[in-house]
């Protein structure tokens, strides 16, 4: 907890639940709570779980040159992005290697709230905004209540009038038991939800509303790091836990590029003049691994950084794995030698108490249409 200097006004909640608050980009966080993690992820699969993500860092930009900001720094085409619409972004150094993705939320004509993890995206903004006429703001009062699921539109559609009509990757001012929000039809679970966007002092008024109001339908809260289970079957990546900056190459620096980490299709088609551009297009081909799914054999999940093997050769590292209870199968998301990511290759997992039999997969493992989370009504 020493390195943590942001604070979410819901410490208390989660330290009831058992947490112990470890740090995550500055923030104590609800990685661990006094009950299984099995249980969260059936919830948000089958009903609903609320999660707390404050540690995402939000920026605002605003002024008019803030959507010249935007287009500099990451790789969408703003002009598409519409006040109440949002999109997924990355941001790429001069060498055209990934440093970090976002969401970016346009507010209005001149304004724009990005919201990122624990990557360099607060920085990279303000290096884009040198000598503009623009304000960027960090904003740690601003809280984001995740709740997600399949019951979560009907828990909504309660309180907040039009929910059932707000298209995925839209979102809303509106108010929730009485409090101002904005909620978004986002998430990081692979499932229909939303982010609930909240003042700091109403946080806990909020977060407790949810859950007793919701406990009829099976609302739970759940902890940050259920994410990992609910991400590896959904495709949905870490930084830096499934990079270089943790699995180093053997003779460069860390960088991967958006081709590597199957994120390419951030960038709007034609798209230039964001920072990185010609690399990123000139480093297409010239793919080192590839991100891909590792199926295993039984109910043994690969351990996280487990090196996998084909024929006796080393060819990639599992970074994220789970056993799900659900579908009964035990699955993972790996770095693997471009020639061993295709469907069906057979792998071996090396765990530190034994091998495990796998086959290369393709991701995501559920929902590979998007059926869920884009569902409409």
């Amino acid at each position: 907890m020493t390195v943590s200097w942001r604070f979410s006004t819901l410490a208390d909640r989660h330290r009831a639940l058992g947490s112990k608050l470890e740090d995550w980009s500055g923030m104590g966080t609800a990685w661990t709570y006094d009950k299984d993690a099995n249980e969260e992820y059936v919830a948000i699969r089958t009903k609903a779980g609320l999660m707390d993500v404050s540690g995402l860092k939000k920026v605002h930009i605003n002024g008019p040159h803030a959507s010249h900001i935007i287009d500099l720094a990451t790789t969408r085409d703003v002009e598409k992005i519409y006040p109440g619409k949002s999109a997924y972004a990355c941001m790429l150094n001069d060498a055209g290697k990934f440093t970090d993705d976002c969401i970016l939320y346009r507010m209005g004509p001149n304004s724009w709230m990005v919201v990122h993890g624990s990557g360099t995206g607060h920085e990279e903004l303000t290096r884009a905004a040198m000598g503009r006429d623009v304000s960027i703001r960090f904003d740690d009062n601003l809280h984001d209540l995740s709740l997600q699921g399949p019951v979560a539109v009907d828990f909504l559609a309660k309180h907040v009038p039009g929910i059932r009509d707000l298209n995925y990757f839209h979102h809303m001012q509106t108010r929730l038991f009485g409090f101002p929000v904005m909620i978004s039809r986002t998430g990081y679970t692979g499932e229909r939800g939303y982010e609930i966007f909240c003042r700091g002092q109403d946080a806990p008024a909020v977060w407790d509303a949810i859950l007793e109001d919701g406990a009829n339908i099976g609302i739970i809260p759940t902890r940050f790091t259920t994410l990992d289970m609910l991400r590896v079957e959904s495709y949905l990546l870490f930084y830096p836990y499934d990079n270089s900056q943790k699995y180093p190459f053997e003779n460069e620096g860390p960088g991967d590029t958006l081709w590597e980490l199957g994120l390419d299709f951030t960038v709007s088609p034609g798209k230039t003049g964001f920072r990185g551009a010609e690399e990123h297009y000139r480093l297409r081909g010239k793919e080192r691994f590839k991100i891909f799914g590792v199926l295993l054999e039984g109910v043994q999940p690969a351990d996280e950084g487990a090196p996998v093997y084909r024929d006796g050769k080393k060819v990639g590292v599992v970074t994220c794995a789970m056993y799900s209870p659900l579908v009964k199968k035990s699955m993972g998301i790996a770095r693997l030698d471009v020639d061993c990511a295709v469907q069906g290759t057979p792998l071996e997992i090396h765990n530190q108490n034994g091998k495990i039999k796998a086959i290369a997969h393709t991701l995501p493992f559920d929902d590979p249409k998007k059926l869920k989370r884009t569902a409409k009504g």
